[in-house]
C-alpha cells in the first residue's frame, strides 16, 4: 500500500499545496469542499457535498462491516510567516494546522481505494470534516454537526490522522483511553467601583480584586483537584482601564479550561465560580459565563490495537513514537464517543528549527504524505477483513 501511495505522492502533494495556499476558515470551506467533491466523483465515488453545511462524504462500496475515516478541512485565522511556492494567498488566513494535509492524505486514500481490485466488501465513508478548530455561537463545531446529521451511523468504527509537525517522518504517536483533553473556555467580569488613582479609599478597586482571584484560580489545580486526575486552567487575557491615574471600575478577563474526566470536568467549573467569591468579598460584584467545549477525545483499546498493528505492516515495526497525553483539544471525540474510534499522530518534521502548530511558521515534511495515505487505506482494508 506505502508504494502505491508513494506512486501517487505528486498528485498528494499537489492538492495539500493547492489547499495551503487557499485556506478557508471553519464553515467557510467551500473551495476546499469543491476540490474534494470533484476528485470523489473521478474516482467513481458517490459523493454528497453540504453535509454538515459545508462538508463533503464519499463512498465506496456498500453493505457490512462499514468504516468511516475522517479529515478535518478548516485553517486558521493567521498569517503566514513562510516563504515558500504554497504560501498561503489570502491574508490572515493559514493552514497552520495541518489540515491541508489531512484531505490530502484521504483523497490518496479514496483513489488507492477506489482502484483495489481484491477490496474486501463492506463500506468505507471518507468524511471530509469542516470546523474543526472553531465552534460557531450554538457551540456546533463540524464533528458534532456530522454526527447529528447521522453521518456517521450504522459504521463499526471511526479512524483519524493527525499531522505532528514535531515529531520524524514515519513515526506514529498512537495511545488507549483519553488521549486529548475537553477544551473548555470561560469569560468573567469583576465590577467594583471606579475613582481617582491617588484616592482608591473612595472605590473598590476591580484589579486589586482580580489580584487575588488569579491566585486563588490557580490553587485550584494545586489544592482542589485530585492530583491523579489531569486538568489545567489558564487565564489568557486581561482587559481593564486606559489611564495611569484612574482606578477602572471593572475588569474583563477570559481562559481556557482543560480535563478529561467529566468529574472534574465539572468540579473544575464549580471550583472557578467559588474562586470569583473572593472578589465578592472585597466588596465587588461578579459574573462568570463558561462555555463547554468538544468531549474528551477517547482511543477505543482494541481498535487502537489493530490500527498499531496495521501501522507497523505499513511503515515498520519501529514506527510507534512513545505516547504522551495532550491538554489539547479534537471535535473527532464526538465521533468517537459514537462509535468506536481511533486518531493518532503521524510525524512530519522538517529538518532546521521546531515549526510547531498554530504558529505562523509551521509547516511539514511532505514526504509523510503517502504515509498518510497508506496508512488510511491500510486501516480500512484491515478493518473490513477483520470485521466481515
Amino acid at each position: 500500500m506505502l508504494n502505491h501511495a508513494k506512486a501517487i505522492q505528486d498528485q498528494i502533494v499537489h492538492w495539500r499545496r493547492t489547499i495551503h495556499k487557499n485556506p478557508e476558515l471553519g464553515f467557510e470551506e467551500t473551495q476546499t469542499a469543491n476540490l474534494i467533491a470533484e476528485n470523489l466523483r473521478s474516482f467513481g465515488l458517490k459523493v454528497q457535498t453540504g453535509v454538515a453545511r459545508t462538508g463533503v462524504l464519499g463512498i465506496l462500496g456498500e453493505g457490512k462491516p462499514a468504516i468511516g475515516l475522517r479529515a478535518d478541512m478548516d485553517a486558521l485565522p493567521l498569517q503566514e510567516a513562510n516563504q515558500t511556492e504554497y504560501t498561503s494567498q489570502v491574508p490572515n488566513k493559514m493552514h497552520a494546522c495541518g489540515h491541508d494535509s489531512h484531505v490530502a492524505m484521504l483523497l490518496g486514500a479514496a483513489k488507492l481505494l477506489s482502484e483495489m481490485p481484491d477490496r474486501p466488501q463492506g463500506e468505507i465513508r471518507f468524511l471530509f470534516q469542516p470546523s474543526e478548530e472553531r465552534w460557531d455561537a450554538d457551540g456546533i463545531s463540524g464533528g458534532s454537526l456530522m454526527v447529528k446529521e447521522g453521518l456517521i451511523d450504522g459504521l463499526d468504527h471511526v479512524f483519524a490522522i493527525h499531522i505532528n509537525s514535531l515529531i520524524p517522518p514515519g513515526k506514529i504517536v498512537s495511545g488507549t483511553g483519553y488521549v486529548m483533553a475537553a477544551p473548555d473556555q470561560f469569560v468573567a467580569t469583576i465590577t467594583g467601583k471606579g475613582t481617582h488613582g491617588a484616592y482608591p479609599h473612595m472605590g473598590v478597586d476591580p484589579i486589586f480584586a482580580l489580584a487575588q482571584v488569579i491566585n486563588a484560580i490557580h490553587g485550584i489545580r494545586a489544592r482542589r483537584i485530585n492530583p491523579l486526575k489531569p486538568s489545567v486552567i489558564s487565564i489568557g487575557a486581561v482587559h481593564s482601564g486606559d489611564a495611569n491615574n484612574i482606578i477602572p471600575n471593572s475588569v474583563f478577563f477570559n481562559g481556557t479550561i482543560r480535563s478529561y474526566d467529566e468529574e472534574i470536568r465539572q468540579q473544575l467549573h464549580e471550583e472557578l465560580e467559588r474562586a470569583l467569591g473572593v472578589a465578592r468579598a472585597l466588596g465587588c460584584q461578579t459574573e462568570l459565563k463558561i462555555e463547554r467545549g468538544y468531549p474528551a477525545t477517547y482511543n477505543d483499546p482494541q481498535f487502537t490495537a489493530q490500527v498499531e498493528r496495521t501501522a507497523k505492516s505499513v511503515l515498520g515495526d519501529d514506527c510507534l513514537y512513545p505516547f504522551e497525553p495532550s491538554m489539547g483539544g479534537e471535535d473527532f471525540s464526538y465521533m468517537s464517543n459514537e462509535k468506536p474510534g481511533t486518531l493518532v499522530w503521524l510525524g512530519a518534521k522538517l529538518d532546521g528549527e521546531p515549526r510547531p502548530h498554530h504558529n505562523p511558521y509551521f509547516d511539514i515534511d511532505e514526504n509523510a504524505l503517502p504515509m498518510g495515505t497508506a496508512l488510511y487505506a491500510q486501516v480500512a482494508v484491515d478493518t473490513l477483513k477483520n470485521k466481515s
